[in-house]
């Protein structure tokens, strides 16, 4: 595989109040040219944190992150984040939104406009283009985000969980929109999600993260379904159970047995609330 991004060691630590804290750590992972990777894991077991740290917004205590052959130590061009919430700034339209990241590359008014609606139509937007992030749907706001982020034309697309705030109908509409775009450009994608389904869907492989605290990349999975990805064939492909229960069943071996369940805190809630 010829890597375009290489994790080596990567290990982050946090001073807390109580002492230091492990949060990922002896991360090793090499990303292909153009791959679509998933960082798929328990809710806080780092997986955000492995990504903040490629988008060189954090910094490794020890190890790193090599692009290149250049270590990584701050955020860079040829990095682009989308988030959970779309992050546009209220008092700009969608069209000025998605200019300001192209402002960065040094183009006239004239190419940061043509650029924006050219990024704008790829996601499919257009007709938001005149309209504040206020007046439009949540897809609709990550999708500008999206294009912002493609707008700069970054070499790493970095998306940490970008449609986990939207209904179910919705983000299958903004995954297929996503395997579209990626399938029309070089960019390289590494997602985190916690979603099963989805990274099986949109990812090249998939990097199973064990549970924190010294979370690191327990298991690595290629996902056997043909591009391009239509979501029917892929649920009735004969690997698509097997590639899912193995998936959960590596989760559910790494989880720590004492984290407690949504489940436990809910009834035990209750038993204090009888008692009292």
């Amino acid at each position: 595989m010829n890597a375009s991004l290489e994790l080596t060691g990567l290990t982050k630590v946090f001073d807390t109040a109580s002492g230091s804290f492990v949060a990922v750590k002896d991360v090793n992972v090499q990303v292909g040219e153009g791959e679509f990777v998933a960082l798929l894991g328990h809710s806080g077991c780092g997986k955000s944190t492995v990504l903040s740290m490629i988008a060189g917004l954090q910094r490794a205590t020890l190890g790193g992150v090599v692009i290149g052959g250049t270590q990584v130590l701050e955020p860079g061009a040829e990095r682009a984040m989308v988030f959970q919430s779309p992050c546009l700034l209220p008092w700009l339209t969608a069209r000025e939104n998605v200019m300001l990241a192209v402002a960065q590359r040094r183009v006239t008014r004239q190419q940061q406009r043509a650029t924006a609606d050219r990024y704008l139509e790829l996601v499919g937007v257009t007709d938001a283009a005149n309209q504040l992030p206020a007046q439009l749907s949540l897809g609709t706001q990550q999708c500008v985000s999206l294009a912002r982020a493609l707008s700069t034309e970054p070499r790493f697309l970095l998306l940490d969980e970008p449609f986990a705030q939207l209904d179910s109908l919705t983000r299958f509409e903004l995954q297929d929109l996503l395997l579209r775009v990626w399938e029309d450009t070089d960019t390289t994608v590494v997602m985190v999600t916690h979603d099963v389904d989805e990274a099986l869907y949109l990812a090249d492989r998939l990097l199973l993260m064990t549970d924190g605290p010294e979370a690191t990349v327990g298991d690595s999975l290629a996902v056997p379904f043909p591009r391009p990805r239509v979501r029917a064939p892929v649920l009735a492909h004969p690997d698509y159970h097997r590639s899912r229960r193995h998936v959960i069943d590596f989760l559910e071996q790494h989880a720590h047995q004492s984290r407690p369940s949504a489940l436990d805190d809910l009834l035990r809630a209750r038993s204090h609330a009888r008692r009292g």
